[in-house]
């Protein structure tokens, strides 16, 4: 039997999965690395943690699955993305931690936000890579310098393991093999220095932010060729064919293959991508354009996501700073059967997509002394299904596409209440995939595409089962109720930052 593995590298742990050749996971493993957080705002990873973790969970996983590694096919990487790393040519060092998506130093750097939306599809916020790259050259001393030198590499995580695992600097520099400094399209879509519709650098815009072309990778197709493994003996030499960012990994897991096919991850945040077909489509109501996938020598495929910032971390905060349940599986059980007036806007740090307000804050509000824990845990799974909505329905409005069913993935889609009223509040069915951790799947077909091991996506689509779908159960009326109610409750939460 073929095997293909995946590497899945996460905002705060690495793992790596085989997958064999009917879609099962068959074995995996996971290390997790350390959250550096050096000031209020800034988040960052040490790269050679997260690369030897990446190493690591390969062995691991073949040894957990007692596979020999020539009986594995490819791999697959998805990755964190918008996270940057610039590191020394000749040594392989980082000369700076890698920042990381969540990481709000570059906030403000450019204005206005959607100066630069018509070309490469995002808002010049605190998120795209090219930025962080950017402030990393302003900041260390010589680093611009030694940049415009040559003696610099930078990139997006994917780009740092690609280029560790086809041998990095540990490559003969007379030798015929040389390590690739290589991205995949998905991944350059979210560093704001690509055009999305040559779907290369931007000369103009790497200038402008202040990023070098000549430390940026080279971009290419999502499935197809990065290379091999360079290794003496501590790694499998396997091909390397597909490399997604984590949400287009998880739209690939998902078989959302056709135009009009959207998915949700309900992780800490939210997460929705909507296929909108071989065309990008702007959005005019607050979401991002960006690169679905790609198959070498076919036209890319595109999509709109929206982010929320609040999904599942909601959750733990009623778990761990209010105490109102004792664990997140308890909100499925502990919710009262209607919100008893009360509704929660869960702006910890702004609203996110659709609306983009960082001067926002949370609030609870509508309580009375009839109002209880039960109706707080209600109030938490709805802002999750009303959050949903208003990006659903943005997606709609822009790509003037009907969602006919939502398909959904990550570790919230276990609570069955949440995903019926998920239903309910958005009047459309919903379907849960057998396999609901789905990026590191997305990452694995995309490798096993590229490697031949599946023809082509529609045979991956038959390989993608669902575990359960919810149909509506609520009147239109009800639901639209409810939604303005959440929606008054959302002009409670602005202007409380300046």
């Amino acid at each position: 039997m073929n095997f293909v593995a995946a590497l899945d590298q996460g905002t705060t742990s690495t793992r790596c999965v085989i997958v064999n050749s009917t879609g099962e996971v068959v074995a995996s493993a996971q290390y997790e690395h350390e959250q550096i957080m050096p000031r209020k705002g800034w988040v960052e990873h040490d790269p050679l943690e997260i690369w030897t973790n990446a190493r690591r969970a390969i062995f691991a996983a073949m040894a957990e699955g007692d596979i020999s590694p020539g009986a594995v096919t490819s791999l697959g990487i998805t990755n964190q993305r918008e996270t940057a790393v610039v590191w020394d040519k000749a040594t392989g060092r980082p000369i700076y931690n890698a920042i990381v998506w969540q990481d709000t130093r570059t906030s403000g750097m450019f204005e206005p936000a959607n100066k630069w939306q018509r070309t490469t599809g995002l808002l010049a916020n605190s998120y795209p890579a090219g930025p962080k790259i950017a402030w990393i050259l302003d900041h260390v001393d010589g680093a611009r310098e030694r940049a415009e030198a040559g003696e610099l590499l930078a990139g997006t995580i994917d780009t740092w393991l690609l280029w560790n695992l086809t041998g990095g600097a540990r490559v003969p520099a007379d030798g015929e093999h040389r390590a690739l400094h290589v991205t995949d399209v998905t991944n350059a879509s979210r560093t704001l220095l690509m055009d999305l519709r040559s779907l290369q650098w931007d000369e103009e815009l790497c200038q402008e932010i202040g990023v070098p072309l000549g430390i940026l990778p080279e971009i290419r197709p999502s499935i197809g060729d990065f290379g091999r493994i360079y290794s003496r003996g501590f790694l499998p030499t396997l091909p390397i064919s597909g490399v997604l960012g984590d949400q287009q990994a998880a739209l690939f897991g998902q078989a959302c293959f056709k135009e009009g096919d959207a998915k949700n991850t309900y992780g800490t945040g939210l997460f929705l991508l909507l296929n909108t077909g071989l065309e990008p489509k702007f959005s005019e109501h607050g979401l991002l354009t960006t690169v679905a996938y790609q198959q070498d020598g076919q036209p890319p495929v595109y999509a709109l996501e929206g982010s929320v910032a609040v999904g599942g971390s909601l959750i733990q905060w009623l778990r761990d700073q209010l105490g109102i349940i004792p664990d997140a599986a308890s909100s499925e059980t502990i919710a009262a059967k209607d919100n008893g007036g009360v509704y929660i806007v869960p702006a910890f740090s702004g609203l996110f997509a659709p609306r983009w307000r960082a001067d926002a804050r949370g609030v609870i509000v509508g309580l009375t002394r009839f109002a209880d824990r039960h109706h707080i845990a209600r109030a938490a799974l709805e802002a999750t299904c009303f959050q949903t909505r208003e990006v659903v329905e943005a997606m709609v409005a822009d790509a003037d596409i009907d969602v006919t069913h939502l398909r959904v993935d990550g570790g919230m889609t276990d609570n069955n209440l949440l995903m019926q009223m998920q239903a309910d509040l958005l009047g459309t069915t919903v379907v849960r995939p057998e396999e609901i951790e789905t990026t590191a799947l997305g990452a694995a077909f995309a490798a096993g595409v590229g490697a031949g091991v599946w023809a082509d996506t529609a045979e991956v689509a038959t390989l993608v089962h669902s575990d359960q779908r919810w149909e509506p159960d609520m009147a239109a009326a009800e639901r639209d109720a409810l939604y303005a109610e959440w929606n008054k409750a959302v002009t409670r939460t602005l202007d409380w930052e300046g």
